[in-house]
């Protein structure tokens, strides 16, 4: 039996807060492994080394958001099924992909992940300051990948 560390009635959203942080992290990291796996084109080589770069930075990102929630004792749901049911992220598209579709598909999908992070983190600022630091510095990275694909849109 697990024992949380708080058992303060808000503790609720801010499992929440994590879970829904989770789901979106582990589908775009999934988003950028296909993206990684598909792009076609003249910026072929880049991308798919940034690409790369991205999953491995949001699958780390969503591992240290899942052990925030278990250290308060929730148990972290990142299986396939409830992120592909709770995910508010377009679904991105099966088979070859051009570099500049694909610069597109990661920063709208960055955009609306970064943006809802943000929320969550003035949200959290009197729940739990050390999740709030942690989504803190994910919205910081999330921000910067989104600026790094955004400078390629021709």
């Amino acid at each position: 039996m697990t024992t949380r560390l708080d058992t303060r009635p808000d503790i609720h959203r801010v499992e929440a807060d994590l879970q829904d942080t989770l789901v979106e992290l582990t589908d775009l990291a999934m988003q950028a492994k296909q993206a990684h796996w598909n792009v076609t084109g003249p910026r072929f080589l880049p991308l798919h080394a940034q690409l790369d770069k991205l999953a491995t930075g949001l699958r780390t990102a969503a591992d240290e958001v899942a052990e925030r929630a278990a250290a308060l004792g929730y148990a972290p749901d990142g299986r396939s099924d409830t992120v592909a049911r709770e995910s508010p992220l377009l679904v991105i598209p099966a088979g070859a992909l051009t570099d500049q579709g694909v610069v597109k598909i990661m920063v709208r999908a960055l955009d609306v992940v970064a943006k809802r992070v943000s929320m969550r983190v003035q949200h959290l600022e009197q729940l739990d300051p050390v999740s709030q630091d942690l989504l803190i510095t994910v919205a910081h990275d999330l921000e910067k990948q989104r600026w790094l694909f955004d400078a390629q849109q021709s």
